[in-house]
């Protein structure tokens, strides 16, 4: 497996089930205002659709481990990066869970899949940014789930 182009974390005070339950619910929290959809066997399409910034979005992948309250990853396919839907523009993102004491550590990967060419450190820093945004909303709804 090649090395992750970013990688971001965060603590969440919760367990890993609940985290997991943010995560794969329809209104998913892995993707701030996505709905999901999928059956989570691995080989399947997943299919996030809503808004982000007021523009509408339908991003795509194929589901590639799903190991409940532990692993979930995904490759992805976004028409908003502006490259065409082919096997090279998609990336992989991979979210571990670990339990920290009653909370839960999570881990956000993000692989480039079909890219043969290195990635420029400002594209590397504005993907850091938009998953450690994606992290927060996750730790946001999953903290506030069972209140």
């Amino acid at each position: 497996m090649k090395e992750p182009v970013v990688e971001v974390e965060t603590t969440i005070a919760a367990d890993r089930r609940t985290v997991w339950r943010a995560m794969t619910r329809t209104n998913t929290a892995m993707f701030p205002g996505a709905e999901i959809e999928t059956d989570w066997v691995v080989g399947r399409p997943i299919r996030f659709t809503g808004k982000w910034e007021g523009e509408p979005f339908d991003d795509r992948g194929e589901v590639t481990s799903f190991k409940e309250n532990e692993e979930l990853s995904f490759t992805h396919w976004s028409a908003t990066a502006g490259e065409f839907d082919r096997p090279e523009s998609y990336h992989r993102l991979r979210y571990r869970l670990a339990p920290l004491g009653g909370k839960t550590r999570v881990t956000l990967s993000q692989y480039a899949e079909g890219k043969d060419t290195e990635i420029d450190p400002r594209t590397k820093n504005e993907f850091a940014h938009t998953w450690k945004a994606t992290l927060e909303a996750l730790k946001k709804t999953a903290e506030t789930m069972d209140q």
